[in-house]
């Protein structure tokens, strides 16, 4: 059975995974990314491990796919912006032939994420698969019949960067109101401390007194939540509202079937997709909440490997 090999590049890890035909991932390995030592480090790192897990392997590895964060020109295998990594129009695909034979594809990560649950997680049985992450910031791809959306200049996607009104936010991109700024796990934080230092009472006030304020986390949030906090209950409900107002104008224009909810902050579970639900059921046209399903990642862990896999696969065929 022929295998593949899967890689996504973070801003802290890089992990790898070997794929066979059926999606299983039958090895791991996750390493540093230490992007601080340059382009070229992080390559040869990437290189080493792709060809240390060729070696452990009993079938030939026939192509390896790498999700690369930012903006990425697939077809031409260049890492057009990745800020994280220090990567302005870097021929990474170029740059790996140098020291693997094996032949490589790359895309966006958060593409090659979704790819992988469309593909081969919550959404296997669905045709029109948009994957949401709740991170950092907030990202989301497009899977129709199998095929992965780009837009013009493999641009589309930006969820986090529609402007929300009420929303008075600044974003690093420069715009203010973004959606990433409020419905993102740093957005659930950001509007906690606001209301804190606001003067509203919490649980977060005496789990980090004074300036240990700065060191709530989005977890910290949904635990106040289950604790009947009255302030993390009202973020929770915002970030809800907020998040489902944005997907409703993803719903408008891809009218997908399924909608998948990764990242860490989807880890809140109903306390977040509650009220998220509820508002987009009041915000789009009925015929689309009824053939609409929306559900958490199943493939958490591995997602990422996976759509790279898999999408190094298809790109042989």
């Amino acid at each position: 059975m022929a295998r593949y090999i899967g890689v996504d590049i973070g801003g802290t890890n890089i992990v790898f995974g070997v794929v066979d035909e059926a999606s299983n991932c039958l090895l791991f390995k996750k390493v540093a990314t230490e992007a601080d030592k340059g382009s070229t480090h992080v390559i040869q790192t990437i290189a080493a491990h792709i060809l240390d897990l060729a070696e452990q392997t009993d079938e030939p590895i026939l192509a390896v796919g790498v999700g690369v964060p930012g903006f990425v020109d697939h077809a031409n295998g260049i890492a057009v912006s990745a800020v994280n990594l220090g990567w302005e129009n870097y021929p990474v695909v170029a740059e790996l032939e140098k020291l693997i034979t094996i032949p490589i594809y790359i895309n966006n990560d958060v593409r090659l994420y979704v790819y992988g649950e469309a593909l081969a997680g919550a959404g296997r049985n669905y045709k029109h698969v948009l994957g949401v992450t709740l991170g950092t910031g907030i990202a989301s791809a497009m899977v129709n019949e199998g095929q992965l959306y780009y837009g013009s200049g493999n641009r589309a996607g930006e969820l986090g960067h529609i402007t929300m009104p009420g929303n008075t936010y600044a974003c690093k991109c420069g715009l203010v109101g973004c959606l990433e700024t409020i419905a993102s796990a740093n957005g659930i934080v950001r509007q906690a401390k606001d209301a804190i230092i606001q003067g509203g009472n919490s649980l977060l006030k005496l789990w980090y007194p004074g300036d240990q304020i700065d060191k709530v986390t989005a977890l910290d949030v949904s635990n106040a939540y289950d604790q009947g906090d009255i302030l993390a209950i009202k973020v929770m409900e915002d970030t809800g509202v907020y998040l489902a107002k944005g997907l409703a104008y993803a719903i408008n224009f891809y009218s997908p079937d399924l909608i998948v909810i990764g990242g860490g902050a989807a880890m809140a579970g109903e306390r977040l997709l509650g009220p998220m639900k509820r508002q987009l059921q009041a915000s789009i046209l009925p015929l689309y909440w009824e053939g609409l399903s929306i559900t958490i990642a199943q493939r958490v862990e591995d997602a990422g490997i996976i759509g790279g896999a898999l999408y190094a696969k298809n790109q042989l065929s």
